[in-house]
């Protein structure tokens, strides 16, 4: 435990400016993963005082549980004295205090190198606030300053608020969603920018990789550029900051108010690797518009303690993968054809979810907490992606709108119409009613039906119909192919099952998820599927021979065709005039 005198110093005797909640971090010893954490919360009223921690990330949608993480929690008064502390609730600190300043200290352990987390060693720290600063519910709209304390070798702070003008290595938030809204990038990382819309851009590297900085400087400026056209301008942001992880594996994003944190392989910086992170970085950078301001009413102001139920995650994810792949091709990193098969492979995904018959998009959305987050070996059977779908559900709305309005409407204008009349406008998010009504006044007609159909119910969407009115042709590789299809998937490397499809034949066979496979036809099963089935036609009877809990178990099924589908677009032969300016509009010459 740190010397309590030295806080006390710390809180009164800073500088002129006072704040209502004043954070140090500092790492003691980074290479054990912890940081330790002190707030001052000035001139509280007196009596009890209720200390929270979020459970959550505002951008990832499950319970996370930080508080687990946290350990040594102290309170103080002014003068130093110790006050009693009481856990009143998994994520709330309890404690009761005299008027004044009331202090606290705690430890964090910070392990998991994720864009959700917090991690800490010996090389950086990069600190997403939910999982680090606390709250108190009479402080969240007023000023906080966080001073990071560096180790002795790190010399660089990354983070998307202002400097303290008389202190180094202080920053200032506007309140506390400001705060936790903004991850820090702490260590010797090296940083460049750019400037793009007007607006200047950092971009803070962690980690080696294999890239080309100016490639990469006039690669994201196109991207951002491309994003501000979708809303117009002014762009929102005084300036802007990418946090960039270069790891050995793994990968994804989130997004931040004035920020994006993106994990990519280093390696990845070529060929289609790179358009991949040009699509991540598309899509992280669009949620500056798309939920970061223009939102579902539900997600902000946030409440930190509980979940934020929304039906339109849909339109906060899928319409932003949506629109990823739009503004790479706008970009001009993909060609009309990559486009046209980023389209056609959202569809794909949309007829084969065998859950999407199950779930429809909108409880998909609401049930985010509980299912998206937490898939189990049944999950493909009972429940569809908001993201994928929703991209689906976007491309068929922009093809409907350009058909409909002849070419003087896209879904860009949906999109602005939200943003400025809910957000410039009304400084607040909209409603589901809200939406459908910009959908349809853009349309000009009502979407009730489309929405009714297509997203609180689980008919599929006429994507064949959708694409041929605009002039597209949707096609199946698959459909001529003749393909033996059983319904089971194996674990990697072993013999055991590790999901059955609803309605296959496996499934109506009665096969579990966790039954080991011993023999196909009375041959020995090598660990190769597609080696046993080799010999099998459709519509033979295959004999599958199980342990299950150590019990020998055999089954017969009837093997059907493939069901799923295998997309792709192209362009209908004998176009229309109308359809070839509209098409204009959409995909650029031809």
């Amino acid at each position: 435990m740190k010397n309590f005198a030295l806080l006390v110093f710390t809180c009164l005797a800073i500088s002129s400016n006072i704040f209502a909640q004043e954070y140090t971090v500092d790492f003691p010893h980074p290479e054990t993963h912890y940081a330790h954490v002190k707030v001052c919360f000035r001139n509280w009223k007196g009596g009890q005082m209720d200390i929270h921690l979020p459970v959550w990330a505002p951008g990832s949608y499950l319970v996370r549980e930080f508080s687990k993480n946290v350990e040594s929690y102290k309170a103080f008064n002014a003068a130093g004295e110790l006050l009693s502390v009481t856990k009143t609730r998994k994520n709330i600190w309890t404690v009761n205090a005299d008027k004044g300043d009331v202090n606290i200290e705690y430890d964090v352990y910070a392990n998991e190198l994720s864009v959700r987390t917090s991690f800490i060693d010996a090389e950086h720290a990069y600190l997403n606030g939910t999982s680090v600063f606390v709250f108190v519910n009479d402080y969240l709209s007023k000023k906080a300053t966080v001073n990071i304390s560096l180790p002795i070798n790190w010399k660089t702070i990354s983070v998307a608020l202002d400097k303290d003008q008389n202190r180094e290595n202080v920053f200032v938030a506007d309140n506390y969603d400001a705060l936790v809204d903004a991850p820090f990038e702490i260590g010797n990382h090296h940083v460049f920018s750019f400037t793009s819309c007007g607006v200047k851009h950092e971009v803070a590297m962690f980690g080696k990789a294999y890239y080309n900085e100016d490639q990469l400087k006039k690669d994201m400026a196109v991207i951002t550029e491309q994003s501000l056209n979708v809303f117009g301008g002014p762009h929102p942001c005084k300036n802007y900051l990418f946090i960039i992880h270069n790891l050995n594996n793994g990968g994804g994003g989130l997004e931040h108010k004035n920020s994006t944190t993106l994990q990519t392989e280093k390696n990845g910086y070529t060929g289609d690797d790179y358009k991949s992170f040009l699509t991540l970085v598309a899509h992280e950078y669009f949620h500056l518009w798309n939920v970061k301001r223009m939102r579902p009413k539900a997600l902000g102001p946030f409440d930190y303690d509980n979940e934020n139920y929304t039906n339109l995650l849909f339109v906060s994810e899928g319409f932003t993968a949506y629109y990823e792949d739009l503004i790479v091709f706008r970009s001009g990193f993909y060609t009309r054809q990559e486009f046209l098969q980023k389209i056609a492979n959202s569809f794909s995904y949309a007829d084969n979810q065998l859950g999407a018959a199950i779930q429809p998009l909108n409880e998909a959305s609401f049930d985010a907490w509980i299912k998206y987050y937490r898939p189990n070996e049944n999950s493909n059977n009972s429940t569809v992606s908001y993201y994928s779908k929703g991209a689906a559900v976007a491309a068929s709305l922009d093809m409907i709108i350009r058909t409909k309005t002849n070419g003087k409407k896209s879904l860009d204008d949906v999109m602005q119409v939200l943003y400025q009349t809910y957000f410039l406008g009304y400084n607040r998010g909209f409603t589901d009613a809200e939406f459908k009504d910009a959908v349809s006044q853009i349309v000009g007609q009502n979407m009730n039906n489309f929405f009714n159909k297509y997203v609180y119910d689980t008919q599929q969407i006429p994507f064949d119909t959708i694409t041929q009115e605009i002039g597209l042709s949707l096609e199946d590789n698959f459909a001529d192919e003749e393909k033996v299809y059983l319904g089971i998937n194996m674990q990697s490397g072993k013999n055991t099952i590790s999901s059955v499809e609803r309605n296959s034949p496996a499934w109506l066979a009665g096969l579990n998820v966790g039954d080991e496979v011993i023999a196909i036809n009375d041959y020995r099963f090598t660990g190769d599927l597609n080696e046993s089935m080799s010999l099998v036609k459709v519509n033979d009877e295959v004999k599958i021979m199980v342990s299950r809990g150590g019990n020998i178990k055999s089954f017969i099924m009837r093997c059907t065709n493939n069901p799923y589908v295998n997309y792709f677009i192209e362009l209908t032969e004998g176009l229309t005039e109308n359809q070839k300016r509209i098409l204009k509009g959409w995909l650029g010459e031809f």
